[in-house]
């Protein structure tokens, strides 16, 4: 009886193995490529920017995104050093152009991105001038620009000030900053009676006040131009980033943070 029932134990085990052997084996799911970009962008673009990646990385979750924010200058200088930098997004086409004259990036992906204005600010509890010529009066002792060599908006700000003849004037009462979020600061904070930053910055602080708009001709079109960098190990990649940040639902976010797409 023993044996008889080892037997049917030995064939129901033999049974099982032959099942399995024949059995079609399931299909594993491929395993998707991971890739990381680094995207080296205008530290103005971050609120925006902040969003996009959510958007982005939701819509392709094989793609992360890590932003190096500053001023465009200093990324500039970064990329020509050697930076692992997949895209660029400059406030300024000097930056970019810069860049293009060495090589260092794929002139093909070269697009104007975004559009943006020149305004000039001060303490929403002590907003006593109107215009760019009152910087001249007495009362204002600290202006607050960015470095002009190296952050684009201290660029546009000379040449603003300039158009309306008081840049030299107006030099002792400069303090300037390392990017135009720290010209931000220093007016939000009341540590300078006025700053000369983008339409987009000063939405983002209910403490400072918009007194004035720099005119179209007063300085360089604020262009944001964008491209993929030559050095990029993942160019296919980050071309699909450029393509959203281009398309439609980059356009909305962009709109929503105050930029107006370059196309328009």
């Amino acid at each position: 009886m023993r044996h008889r029932q080892f037997r049917g134990f030995i064939a129901a085990v033999c049974s099982l193995v032959f099942l399995l052997a024949v059995s079609p084996a399931q299909p594993r799911e491929p395993q998707r490529e991971k890739h990381d970009l680094t995207i080296s962008a205008a530290i103005s673009l971050k609120d925006a920017l902040d969003e996009i990646q959510s958007g982005f990385q939701a819509a392709n979750p094989t793609i992360a995104l890590h932003f190096n924010l500053g001023a465009s200058g200093t990324l500039q200088h970064q990329i020509e050093q050697g930076a692992p930098v997949d895209v660029f997004i400059s406030a300024s086409p000097a930056q970019m152009d810069a860049l293009a004259s060495k090589g260092l990036i794929l002139s093909d992906t070269r697009k104007d991105l975004l559009r943006n204005a020149v305004v000039l600010i001060t303490p929403r509890d002590r907003t006593k001038i109107t215009s760019f010529q009152e910087l001249t009066n007495p009362d204002v002792k600290v202006i607050a620009i960015g470095e002009p060599q190296t952050v684009p908006a201290g660029t546009y700000a000379q040449q603003v000030l300039t158009h309306f003849g008081i840049y030299d004037k107006l030099k002792p009462k400069f303090v300037f900053a390392k990017d135009v979020r720290q010209v931000l600061t220093y007016v939000d904070t009341g540590n300078a009676d006025a700053g000369i930053v983008y339409a987009t910055d000063a939405r983002i602080s209910d403490r400072v006040s918009i007194v004035a708009t720099a005119p179209e001709d007063s300085h360089s079109p604020v262009i944001y131009p964008v491209a993929v960098v030559a050095g990029s190990k993942d160019q296919a990649a980050a071309k699909q980033l450029e393509d959203y940040l281009l398309g439609a639902k980059g356009a909305s976010i962009f709109k929503k943070y105050g930029f107006t797409p370059a196309a328009q």
